[in-house]
């Protein structure tokens, strides 16, 4: 049962612990910035009793908006845990961003959680119901995730529950019958400005109406005016529920017009949604005036309890990180072997780095020594790593505070400090029996953002900043381009790089620049010519000699720079042709017109000059350079970009402007497909100067519809016009 007199949390003054997995209920909400799910997790907090008065997101007051960077930009950029205890229950929301640049932090919620509440805006009429919000819907259904919907914002102009209902059951459930709502909302006299305060609700299972127009709650039967929306919508839901439930011989009873028992009809009820198949649908109101509490939270939270799946039907596998032999299927038991991952990281400037960790199997104690298994995300700059640590303190998260816990339990979530090598999806097992439970996936960072060192001090202090974002956020990906030498930052947006960059100022004391991302471009002749390079200097003592001359030719792309030796009779001795070959080649590294390599030539050696005292090494380097330069002088050269292929996947409303715009951006479109329902796989080859904000561009679109992905297909010559632009650029 729940433990109410150990430690502290909120404003009861108690920690909420559990002994047995079956009494804890872990949730995500989701959805779309500004839906309200931040508001809706206080709303609950204050109802369940853990808090004295419900937080604020205006004034960062809110349980979930704990991060000073929240509270600058006004919105949440990181996951958060609330836990609370109802009708002996512990229950975990897990708070998650809304905007898309952070959907590395939802899929973390998502990995954390059993079951998912889809929190949707009906201020935005069925409008609201994003693109975004779709694809994050078919991820969960993907993995058999239990859903249920939360309409918020019904006292705005155009909050409209029925219709809200129809869309969400069009739009996300496929098809009405798997989304229909629990309860009805019960509407107060419009105001001047067309707002509908909502004064009640109308339980239908229950068959009654709550009223809170009085500032306390009230259970009265249904007006004639209400007996019959309530009788059509109550039909429809038992018929719905039995069902998705699959149980036969209640639908035998149902059809033969008995009257179903409130506790079977609850029982089957937990037993459709946590098979996947059925959404309920509820909504949260503010509460009227002099009411303690938020319309619809009670409701909300006995259907968490008593509809939600337990951590013990959530199946997770894991394999022995050793052998990596096939996963098998973990055991949610606190007396089993430990298998945990670490969900998310942090930095505290007091503690250091701290894990929030979801335990999936077995017991984690205070000072516990554990296996740090790390594998999977060598592409993002993260290593295999396998390493022994001892834990630190176990605490429970609630909002800014942790307090402080002896153990966590299979199937609950705490906070772990003084892992210094754990990072977001790593796992956490036996030392003597190591496993590796695979990462959750995450979207790849397509928005480059060139960096450098404010100055001298930023410097010394830059790559462990870094280390330390990267080790936090597996969507950022830090890469040293070696091609273009820069620093770069991969994000997933300009909301992600901001978060990314005021994190390295303010928790890491690194202030840097930003500047204009270097596509590697590469440079080749347009044609063949011949060339002298001649270095004569003569300024006392030895001088320098060195006469040579070349034939340079284009070569297919993927060539390289090729040499060739066809000097005959010593005009250039035989121990200073390679210093004209290394003179070449470093010119060709260092380009021949606009500072961009050179390749795909075939360089001849045919006739020269040497002198039997002033030749050297490095005079015949210089003339090979000088050389090199006086071709493409004559030949011209062609600049060569890098072109992607890329593979866009957006809604079929919005493919038209997707092909328009990919032409505008000199890409090739190679074909369209269907790809899953309503949605088209475009492929393209664009090139990447047109890339740099695609990732942004795509999103505004497509109305967050859209994703794609990219990959390096090859370097061809660019237009002209776009190249002699370049070379402007670079004399000047």
């Amino acid at each position: 049962m729940v433990d109410k007199t150990s430690g502290s949390a909120g404003g009861n003054g108690r920690v909420v612990t559990v002994d047995r997995p079956e009494r804890i209920r872990n949730v995500v909400l989701v959805g779309h910035c500004g839906a309200g799910k931040t508001t809706l997790v206080d709303a609950l907090a204050l109802t369940a009793g853990a808090v004295n008065r419900a937080g604020r997101v205006e004034d960062g007051t809110s349980l979930s908006d704990y991060d000073d960077i929240e509270h600058r930009q006004r919105r949440s950029v990181q996951l958060s845990v609330v836990p609370m205890a109802w009708d002996g229950m512990k229950i975990n929301l897990v708070d998650t961003p809304g905007y898309a640049d952070f959907v590395g932090e939802l899929r973390a919620g998502l990995r954390a959680a059993d079951a998912a509440l889809f929190v949707i805006s009906a201020a935005e009429g069925p409008e609201g119901v994003s693109g975004t919000t779709r694809a994050l819907w078919e991820e969960c259904a993907a993995v058999g995730m239990p859903r249920a919907i939360v309409i918020t914002h019904l006292d705005t102009a155009r909050g409209d529950f029925d219709d809200m209902v129809r869309t969400c059951g069009e739009v996300l459930g496929g098809g009405a019958e798997h989304v229909l709502p629990l309860h009805m909302p019960v509407y107060g006299p419009k105001s001047p400005d067309g707002h509908r305060p909502v004064t009640g609700l109308i339980e239908l299972l229950p068959n009654c109406v709550v009223d809170y127009s009085s500032g306390a709650a009230e259970r009265t039967d249904p007006s004639e005016e209400q007996r019959a929306v309530l009788e059509d919508a109550r039909n429809r839901l038992i018929e719905g529920i039995i069902a998705e439930s699959e149980d036969e011989t209640l639908m035998e009873r149902y059809l033969g017009g008995d009257d179903i028992e409130l506790d079977t009809l609850t029982a089957d009820l937990e037993r459709a949604v946590a098979q996947g198949g059925f959404h309920p649908v509820l909504f949260g109101a503010p509460a009227v005036e002099g009411a303690k509490q938020g319309l619809g939270t009670v409701e909300l939270l006995d259907l968490i309890v008593g509809g939600f799946p337990t951590p013990t039907e959530h199946v997770v596998r894991a394999a022995p990180a050793a052998n990596g032999s096939e996963p098998r299927p973990l055991s949610c038991d606190p007396d089993a072997a430990l298998a945990a991952e670490v969900i998310r990281t942090a930095s505290d400037p007091y503690v250091g780095r701290v894990s929030l960790v979801r335990v999936f199997s077995g017991t984690l104690h205070t000072d516990d020594t554990v296996h740090v298994c790390g594998h999977g995300l060598e592409e993002r700059g993260h290593p295999d790593h396998d390493v022994d640590e001892r834990v630190g303190s176990v605490t429970a998260p609630f909002g800014k505070r942790q307090f402080a816990l002896g153990q966590v339990i299979a199937g609950d979530i705490a906070y772990v400090g003084k892992l210094g090598h754990a990072e977001t999806g790593d796992t956490l097992s036996e030392t003597g029996a190591p496993l590796l439970i695979q990462p959750w996936p995450m979207p790849d960072p397509l928005l480059p953002i060139a960096i450098r060192a404010h100055g001298k001090s930023d410097e010394d202090k830059l790559s462990h900043g870094l280390a330390r974002l990267a080790a936090e956020d597996p969507t950022l990906r830090v890469e040293h381009n070696a091609l273009t030498s820069q620093l770069v930052l991969w994000c997933l947006g300009e909301a992600h790089r901001d978060v990314a960059l005021e994190r390295l100022r303010s928790r890491f004391g690194v202030q840097v620049d930003v500047v204009d991302h270097r596509v590697a471009l590469r440079e080749t002749f347009a044609g063949k010519a011949t060339a002298r390079g001649r270095h004569v200097k003569q300024s006392g003592g030895h001088g320098q000699y060195a006469v040579c001359e070349i034939e340079v030719e284009p070569l297919p792309g993927g060539s390289g720079i090729e040499f060739v030796d066809r000097v005959v009779g010593g005009v250039v001795p035989r121990q200073f042709i390679p210093s004209v070959e290394k003179g070449v080649r470093a010119q060709a590294a260092r380009g021949v017109a606009a500072g961009y390599p050179l390749v795909d030539v075939r360089v001849t050696l045919f006739d020269g000059k040497a002198h039997s005292v002033d030749s050297s090494d490095s005079a015949f380097q210089t003339a090979g350079a000088l050389a090199l330069r006086e071709a493409a002088a004559t030949a011209g050269v062609a600049l060569l970009e890098p072109v992607a292929e890329v593979t866009v996947v957006t809604s079929d409303d919005y493919v038209g402007p997707v092909l328009s715009d990919l032409s505008a951006r000199r890409g090739r479109v190679l074909g369209t497909e269907p790809h899953g329902d309503g949605r088209t796989r475009v492929r393209a080859e664009v090139p990447e100067l047109a890339l740099s904000r695609y990732a942004i561009d795509l999103r505004s679109l497509s109305h967050g519809t859209g994703d794609f992905s990219r990959s390096y297909a090859r370097h061809e010559s660019m237009p002209a016009a776009v190249a002699a632009a370049i070379r402007d650029e670079a004399d000047r």
